[in-house]
C-alpha cells in the first residue's frame, strides 16, 4: 500500500510474493488495483511471468496459489500430504470455519451499534473460536499428523489454518479488545497457540502495528457510511464479497 493517504503501511514482503505485492490505498480504487481485483478489494496478484500480465484475486485462492507455488519449488507445504486426504479435509473443516463463521461475525461485532446486537455478535465471534478450537481437538484425539494442527501442537510448524485464522485472531486482540472490550478464551492451551503464532517470524513480518489496524478500523466501529463494499454487505446481511 502506499503513503499517499498520510499513513504508514507495512510495506515488506517476502519469498513468492517479492515479486507480485503491488503498493496501493485500496480505499482510493485505483485503475491498477481494479486491473487485478475487479471488486476492488485486497489483495490482489498481478503476475509479471506472463505477457500480457495476468491477475489473481480473492484470499483464499493467492493462499492455494502460492501453496501450490511453495510445494513445487520448495517442497515445503501448509497442508498434510496429498497422501493423507482425511487430514486434509480436516484442515479443510477448520479453514472453512474462518470463511464462514470467524470472518462475518468480526464485522457483524465491530460494526454492531446497539448493545444487544453487540453482544450477539460477541458471541457469536467466540461461538466461532470455539468451533475452530474444537477442530483442532478432534484432530488431535484422532491422531492427525502435525501438519493438521500447524501451531496448535506445541512443537508444530505453521499450517494452512495458522495462516488462515492468524489475521483475525490478532485484530480481535487489539481491534475488538479497543472498540469492543472483547476477550480472547482464558484457555491456557488457546493461549499458548496465540503465543507460538502471534511470534512466528514470518506472522510478524506481514503485520501491521497495533495502532494501524486501530486506525484503519476505526471507520467500522462507529459504522460510517461508504465505509467499505464489506462493511455494505454486512449492514445490507449479505454475504461478503
Amino acid at each position: 500500500m502506499s503513503n499517499d493517504s498520510g499513513k504508514k503501511y507495512h510495506n515488506e514482503c517476502t519469498g513468492a510474493a517479492l515479486e507480485t505485492y503491488y503498493e496501493v490505498d485500496p480505499y482510493k480504487k485505483p485503475q491498477d488495483l481494479l486491473n487485478v481485483s475487479p471488486k476492488g478489494l485486497v489483495p490482489g496478484l498481478r503476475l509479471d511471468n506472463y505477457d500480457p500480465p495476468r491477475p489473481l484475486n480473492e484470499s483464499t485462492v493467492i493462499l492455494e496459489y502460492v501453496e501450490e507455488i511453495a510445494k513445487n519449488t520448495t517442497n515445503r507445504s501448509l497442508l498434510p500430504p496429498s497422501s493423507d486426504p482425511y487430514a486434509r479435509a480436516l484442515v479443510r473443516l477448520q479453514a472453512d470455519v474462518v470463511n464462514r463463521t470467524l470472518v462475518p461475525a468480526f464485522y457483524r461485532y465491530l460494526q454492531a451499534q446497539d448493545l444487544s446486537a453487540q453482544i450477539e455478535g460477541g458471541k457469536e465471534f467466540q461461538g466461532g473460536l470455539e468451533q475452530l478450537a474444537a477442530l483442532f481437538e478432534r484432530a488431535e484425539k484422532e491422531n492427525a499428523p502435525d501438519s493438521a494442527l500447524g501451531l496448535w501442537r506445541e512443537g508444530g510448524d505453521l499450517g494452512w489454518t495458522d495462516v488462515m485464522a492468524g489475521p483475525w485472531l490478532f485484530r480481535a486482540s487489539n481491534v475488538l479488545k479497543h472498540y469492543r472490550g472483547f476477550e480472547l478464551p482464558p484457555s491456557t492451551k488457546f493461549h499458548a497457540w496465540l503465543d507460538r503464532l502471534f511470534a512466528h517470524p514470518v506472522f510478524k513480518r506481514t503485520c501491521s502495528t497495533e495502532d494501524l489496524y486501530l486506525d484503519s478500523y476505526e471507520r467500522y466501529a462507529f459504522n460510517r457510511p461508504n465505509t467499505s463494499q464489506v462493511a455494505k454487505a454486512i449492514n445490507e446481511g449479505k454475504g461478503l464479497p
